[in-house]
C-alpha cells in the first residue's frame, strides 16, 4: 500500500476553467436534483480521465480546472497474483467543504488489471446493504479492487469530516466536509458505483455517506446483477452514467456470465449533445463482439462509424472532450 500527499498550486491565464468552482461543487445536487450538472460532469470526467496519471498531473489539472492550492492525495494498492490494482485519488477544496474522489480505470498495459476485469465471480459473491437485511450479487473482481483501498479511503474521509487537510492531518481547515462526489471512466466507474453502495449500505458510515452528493460514471461495465434490491433505491437518484457511442465496455460483462444490470440514470452523446436515455445499454449476448470492437480500433474512422463497437470511442480523452461545454477552455488551455 502506498499513499501520496501534496498541496496543490495556483494557476496563470487562461486558467481557471471554472473560477467559482468550489461554490459550485458546494452548492450542486445540494437538494438531491435527479438531473445531471454540465459544470460538474465536465470537472469529474476529467478527473477521472487525469486518474490514469500520477499524483502531480492529476494535481494540476485540478488546479486548472479551479481548485486552487488543494490537497491531493493518492491511496495504491497493488497485489498481482490476486489481480488487485486499485488506484484512487482524494482532491480536497482549500476550504474543505468539497471532496472529488476518483478510482483508476483499467491500466491498458497491466495484463493483470484486464485479468480481473474478466473475473466476474461466483454467484456467492454477494455485496451486503441495509445493514445486512438486504444483499445483491456484484462483480468479484471490481470489488475486489474497491475492498482493497477501502479502508484508507475511508479514514481519508473521516478526517475530512473532522475538519482536517488532507495534506497533514494535523492542520485543520476552514470548514469540515460538505460535498463529496465520486467518479471514474471504465472499471475506475464500476469501483465509484460499489464504493457508493457499500458506504451507504453500513449505517456505521452514515456520517459520510449524507455528504454523497452524486457518482457520476464515464463508459462504465455493468458491476450489479439483478433484480435490485430496495436498498440501493438511494444510490440510484444520485448516479449519473455517461456513454458515448460505440463504446462496447458498457454492454460488459457479456450474458453467459449473468443477469448483470446497469442502474441509475444514463446519458448517451448523441448529435453532439448529452440525452437522458430512456433504457440503459443492452448487455452483450456473448463475447464475440468484443475482438470485432478490438479490430475496428485499428480500422479507419469510416470504418469505426459503421462498427456497433470500437474501442477506441471508450477512451477518456473522448469523454472528456465530449463532457467540455460550448466556449469553454481545455484543460491544456486552448
Amino acid at each position: 500500500m502506498t499513499l501520496e500527499r501534496i498541496l496543490g498550486g495556483t494557476c496563470a491565464h487562461p486558467f481557471p476553467v471554472y473560477p467559482q468552482l468550489t461554490e459550485t461543487l458546494a452548492a450542486a445536487h445540494l437538494t438531491g436534483a435527479v438531473e445531471p450538472d454540465a459544470q460538474v460532469a465536465h470537472v469529474l470526467g476529467t478527473c477521472a480521465g487525469y486518474a490514469y496519471a500520477d499524483t502531480d498531473t492529476v494535481s494540476t489539472m485540478m488546479t486548472r480546472l479551479g481548485l486552487e492550492r488543494h490537497a491531493c492525495v493518492r491511496i495504491t494498492q497493488t497485489v498481482d497474483a490476486m489481480f488487485i490494482f486499485s488506484t484512487v485519488y482524494l482532491v480536497q477544496s482549500l476550504c474543505g467543504r468539497v471532496i472529488i474522489l476518483s478510482y483508476r480505470g483499467t491500466e491498458p498495459g497491466t495484463l493483470g488489471n484486464w485479468l480481473g476485469d474478466a473475473e466476474v465471480g461466483l454467484e456467492s459473491n454477494m455485496l451486503s446493504l441495509a445493514d445486512g437485511t438486504e444483499k445483491v450479487r456484484v462483480h468479484a473482481g471490481f470489488h475486489r479492487n474497491v475492498r482493497a483501498t477501502w479502508l484508507p479511503v475511508i479514514g481519508e474521509l473521516a478526517a475530512a469530516l473532522q475538519g482536517r487537510s488532507l495534506v497533514d492531518h494535523d492542520m485543520h481547515v476552514e470548514h469540515s466536509l460538505e460535498a463529496l462526489y465520486v467518479t471514474g471512466h471504465s472499471l475506475g466507474g464500476a469501483m465509484a458505483v460499489l464504493f457508493a453502495l457499500t458506504l451507504s449500505g453500513n449505517s456505521v458510515h452514515r456520517s459520510i455517506a449524507n455528504r454523497l452528493r452524486a457518482v457520476y460514471t464515464f463508459g462504465q461495465p455493468m458491476t450489479v446483477a439483478g433484480p435490485l434490491p430496495h436498498a440501493t433505491d438511494a444510490i440510484q437518484r444520485k448516479l449519473f452514467r455517461y456513454v458515448t457511442a460505440h463504446d462496447p465496455i458498457p454492454a460488459l460483462p457479456a450474458a453467459p456470465w449473468g443477469p448483470f444490470v446497469h442502474f441509475g440514470q444514463e446519458y448517451r452523446l448523441a448529435d453532439g449533445e448529452w440525452q437522458r436515455s430512456p433504457s440503459p445499454v443492452v448487455q452483450l449476448a456473448s463475447m464475440r463482439e468484443v475482438p470485432r470492437a478490438v479490430l475496428a480500433f485499428f480500422a479507419s474512422e469510416k470504418r469505426r462509424a459503421s462498427s456497433r463497437y470500437t474501442l477506441a470511442a471508450h477512451g477518456p480523452h473522448h469523454y472528456i472532450a465530449a463532457l467540455r461545454p460550448n466556449n469553454c477552455v481545455t484543460e491544456f488551455g486552448d
